[in-house]
């Protein structure tokens, strides 16, 4: 293979998408589209509430400077509205990241034993559920294929401190992901899950005693770091692009090793 010929699988030039769950400059979110961003494609990028214009309106240049969309993936006129703009903009799809997950405090914080019917509920619905509605509106636009990819932890299959009701939750989304890529592979559409190790993200800081779990991930992972969002970045860039156009249906961990020490 010659070298143009490399570097041409991992270009992500011509591709368009949408990267969801932009929050600050330590979302997963944001070192997913730097990435992208540098490999050459275009997105849009949607956050959560009003509350958050602030925290992300002053990162649009570093990533190219994306189309925002205020997106609440749990109001369905919303989440439609996002994908029809894409429709409109584009005409078609070439990939979604999910980036997105969340739980009340007082489920998240007690045990799973003790979480409440409406609070478990909820964690599933946006942090599981919404990937499969994405999915389902993201199809009809991957009329040559795609790639569809979620963010999980090894809390899915692991039980870890303090991590509660969000294990199961992350289970589920694995499990979703190989059934969505099973049923969408006949499309060309590839679906995949990352799997960071403990990153410091506004999402994580929910987390009880999350700075020991920080702690042990930097003292006990064979490469003594951290993952960061532009590592996750990479490797999301790196699914999306032709250089992944055999791989789906997996889990990817990118935490520095973290996961074989448990």
């Amino acid at each position: 293979m010659s070298a143009s010929t490399l570097a041409g699988a991992f270009s992500l030039e011509g591709r368009v998408g949408i990267v969801t769950g932009l929050a600050n400059e330590n979302s997963i979110a944001y070192g997913c589209a730097l990435a992208l961003s540098a490999l050459g494609a275009e997105f849009m990028v949607t956050y959560a509430s009003p509350r958050a214009e602030r925290f992300v309106t002053p990162l649009a240049e570093a990533m190219g400077n994306p189309e925002y969309q205020l997106c609440d993936v749990q109001d369905p006129d919303s989440l439609a509205g996002l994908f029809r703009r894409a429709e409109e903009r584009w005409s078609r799809l070439d990939f979604v990241i999910h980036s997105i997950a969340f739980a009340p405090l007082e489920d998240l914080h007690g045990r799973l034993t003790d979480s409440s019917s409406s609070g478990f509920a909820q964690a599933m619905d946006v942090s599981c559920h919404s990937f499969i509605r994405m999915a389902r509106l993201a199809e009809p636009l991957m009329r040559d294929g795609g790639s569809l990819l979620c963010m999980t932890y090894h809390g899915a299959d692991q039980a870890v401190a303090n991590y509660g009701l969000m294990g199961p939750v992350k289970a589920a989304l694995e499990s979703s992901t190989r059934y969505l890529a099973t049923e969408l592979g006949p499309a060309g559409i590839r679906v995949n899950a990352i799997s960071p190790g403990p990153i410091r993200t506004r999402a994580a800081s929910g987390l009880k005693d999350f700075e020991e779990l920080a702690s042990d991930g930097e003292t006990r992972s064979p490469l003594g770091r951290l993952a960061t969002v532009g590592d996750i970045g990479n490797t999301a860039a790196w699914l999306i692009s032709g250089a992944g156009s055999a791989v789906t249906g997996g889990i990817h961990y990118v935490d520095a090793g973290h996961h074989i020490q448990f």
